[in-house]
C-alpha cells in the first residue's frame, strides 16, 4: 500500500500578520464559547486542500502548482475585517477577510484548481471566498450569541498590506498538540 500524505496549498503568512491576527484572538477568546483558535504558527491563506493524496504524486502536484501560478505577478494583500461562516449569529468558523488583493486571490486559487484538476483533483462547486480561518467553534451553544457579537464588533480589524510572491504545497500531519506542517514544494508568481 502506497504512503498517503495529507496535503494542502496556500500562502504564508507574515509575522506581523500574525501578531495582529493573535490580538485579535485575545479579544474574542473573553467569551464562554467552545472554540479551537488557531495559533500562529499555523496561519495560512488556504488556496486547495488536497486531502490524503499518495507520496508518489506530491512532485507533479508541485509541478502543476507552479506552471498555474508562474504566469501571475506578485500583488499585496490585507488581512482586514472579521466575521464567521455561516454567519455571525451561527459561528461555526471565525475567520479575517480580504481587503485588498481579494480579486487576485480567487485568480490565484482558480489557477491552482484548474491545474490540479488536470492532475484529477476534484474543482469547488462554488466561488473561492479567501479568508484567514483563525478558530473552528465546538458544539456547545454556550456563548455563541456573545462570540457572534463580538465578532461583529471587531469586523474593521486591519493588519495592513502583505506581498504574495509565492505559493507553498504543504504536508499536514493531525497530533495530539494540533498539525505540523512541513513544506513539500513552493511555487513563484513570475508574472509582471
Amino acid at each position: 500500500m502506497a504512503d498517503l500524505v495529507r496535503t494542502f496549498v496556500a500562502v504564508e503568512i507574515p509575522a506581523e500578520v500574525k501578531a495582529r491576527a493573535e490580538a485579535l484572538i485575545t479579544r474574542l477568546r473573553v467569551t464562554p464559547a467552545k472554540v479551537k483558535w488557531v495559533s500562529p504558527k499555523h496561519m495560512h491563506w488556504s488556496l486547495k486542500f488536497l486531502g490524503d493524496v499518495d507520496i508518489r504524486e506530491v512532485p507533479k502536484i508541485c509541478e502543476a502548482v507552479a506552471r498555474a501560478v508562474a504566469p501571475l505577478a506578485p500583488f499585496d494583500i490585507e488581512a482586514r475585517g472579521s466575521g464567521a461562516f455561516p454567519d455571525v449569529r451561527r459561528p461555526r468558523t471565525v475567520w479575517i477577510g480580504v481587503g485588498e488583493g481579494s480579486e487576485e486571490m480567487i485568480q490565484l486559487h482558480d489557477a491552482i484548481e484548474r491545474e490540479l484538476a488536470t492532475l484529477g483533483y476534484r474543482e469547488e462547486g462554488r466561488r473561492f471566498r479567501p479568508h484567514l480561518t483563525i478558530g473552528r467553534v465546538r458544539q456547545s451553544p454556550q456563548g455563541i450569541e456573545e462570540l457572534g457579537r463580538l465578532v461583529e464588533k471587531n469586523a474593521d480589524f486591519e493588519s495592513g498590506l502583505s506581498t504574495v510572491y509565492e505559493v507553498v504545497v504543504f504536508a499536514s500531519e493531525l497530533g495530539r498538540d494540533g498539525p505540523t506542517y512541513e513544506m513539500l514544494g513552493h511555487a513563484e508568481l513570475r508574472g509582471r
